[in-house]
């Protein structure tokens, strides 16, 4: 059955409550302590009463507004029961006597868990923790890759894990828009301060910090894009494989049926893989504009705050404004006549002098003549297309490796040389600064595959110094 045909009428009553929030927070802290309970039976009506009465202090809640039509009326004494039984009667919980403990427990349904959650999630202050990562993609793709049985519920977990973070960098966008339309109207340095502050300290500025930096999309992209190709190839040949071996199976037996059962799951893994793909580019695309709406925001708010410095304040402009065209004005003694009989003034107007607390200023304002923007040229060293993955390990590090695999004056690599991650980094980085620098100095040979023990692959290479160079 289909869980929203198992809620019952009242279970949206409490978003109609005046104390939907109190209720929101009464139904987390139960739904922590049962989860954190010792008893595989669950929380008792009494634990879970005892359990509001210690977070109640914590909200000043008046219970005299309480709607009487809800039910009994609320009140600091019997708050805690009265919750409980109309959780029970909403059936946001269930209870059920137990032998056992000779009394009645507290369970909840699988519908009222999903809201639960949610609003776990709403009123936690660590948003920035419930997260999706580049590094998390990775991850599902590598252990699909080292998983011999080829799960494609793997597959759909880092499906899902793309989407999730698509979304995530779609709302980023558009948080971004908002302080864009906030930005433009202020009109002071206090308002462009406190924008730019919101806008440093709010949630998604905090994701995008961990995108950047922990999670770096490009220190992770080449590695993913070649697992995808990887796990492509692998199916394909898997699949291949089958259909050669099928025919020579009876149609309609058990190992026939077992041949069409493993090619549908190479089609369908290979189609997950091309979603996962496709996903990842719109990642690309999002994420790069994510960085270029950073920087334009940001130029955006130093052009305000410039306009500003040149014009002045909207409060003060009208009042300058009003003072140069005076001064300039042949007709300044009429015009302060008339503005002075329009005000109905008790005193006339007087001339403000050098001895008086304003004194003219000797420079005048210069018009603002607003400037074309010159785009500065981005260098190929600065181009985030070109982005090149810095070594994590040190000149003499990657010597002494090599060192540690020489035979003979020659480099070979074996089973043995690769002993983890950081091995298999070494090896690519050595393999990586050989080809790039070599001039005819070194024959380069590369043979079968690898896998080490803890499912590690990588081929076998051999640099040899030619002596005859």
């Amino acid at each position: 059955m289909n869980l929203k045909n198992r809620i019952p009428k009242d279970f949206y009553k409490l978003f109609n409550s005046k104390y939907m929030e109190y209720y929101m927070a009464f139904l987390v802290n139960i739904y922590k302590e049962n989860r954190q309970s010792y008893s595989t039976l669950g929380l008792t009506e009494e634990e879970c009463q005892a359990i509001i009465n210690e977070i109640l202090p914590y909200y000043k809640v008046d219970w005299r507004e309480d709607d009487t039509e809800e039910g009994a009326l609320l009140g600091q004494g019997n708050a805690a029961s009265v919750c409980m039984s109309r959780f029970t009667e909403w059936g946001w919980l269930k209870d059920e006597f137990d032998e056992t403990l000779n009394c009645n427990v507290v369970f909840f349904p699988e519908y009222s868990q999903l809201y639960v959650e949610l609003f776990e999630k709403l009123l936690s202050e660590d948003d920035e923790k419930e997260r999706e990562s580049i590094l998390a993609i990775y991850s599902y793709l590598f252990t699909y890759s080292a998983d011999q049985e080829k799960n494609n519920e793997i597959l759909k977990s880092a499906l899902g894990t793309t989407r999730r973070l698509v979304q995530l960098l779609a709302n980023m966008q558009e948080g971004m828009r908002t302080y864009f339309d906030e930005l433009s109207r202020q009109k002071g340095f206090r308002g462009i301060q406190e924008v730019l502050i919101k806008e440093i300290n709010n949630s998604d500025s905090r994701k995008y910090a961990i995108l950047t930096t922990t999670d770096s999309f490009y220190r992770y992209k080449e590695a993913v894009k070649e697992l995808i190709i990887q796990s492509l190839s692998e199916n394909e040949m898997c699949k291949k494989e089958i259909e050669v071996n099928r025919l020579v199976l009876e149609e309609k037996t058990t190992a026939y049926l077992k041949a069409e059962r493993a090619i549908a799951i190479c089609d369908e893994a290979v189609d997950l893989i091309c979603q996962i793909e496709r996903e990842f580019d719109l990642i690309e695309r999002r994420y790069n504009m994510l960085i270029e709406l950073k920087t334009i925001f940001a130029s955006r708010a130093v052009a305000r705050m410039r306009y500003i410095l040149q014009e002045g304040l909207e409060d003060e402009e009208r009042t300058i404004t009003l003072v140069n065209l005076l001064g300039k004005s042949e007709k300044k003694e009429m015009i302060l006549k008339d503005f002075t009989e329009s005000l109905s003034v008790s005193s006339s107007y007087r001339v403000i002098k050098e001895q008086s607390f304003y004194s003219k200023r000797d420079r005048e304002k210069p018009v603002f003549q607003p400037e074309p923007v010159v785009q500065k040229e981005v260098t190929e060293q600065g181009r985030i297309d070109d982005f090149v993955l810095k070594p994590l390990y040190t000149g003499k590090q990657l010597r002494d490796f090599m060192d540690q695999n020489m035979k003979n004056g020659s480099f070979i690599t074996t089973e043995k040389t690769v002993h983890s991650i950081e091995d298999l980094e070494k090896l690519l980085f050595v393999w990586q600064e050989v080809t790039e620098r070599n001039n005819g100095n070194y024959r380069i040979m590369l043979g079968d595959d690898i896998v080490t023990e803890i499912g590690l692959r990588f081929s076998n290479l051999m640099i040899e110094e030619d002596k005859n160079v």
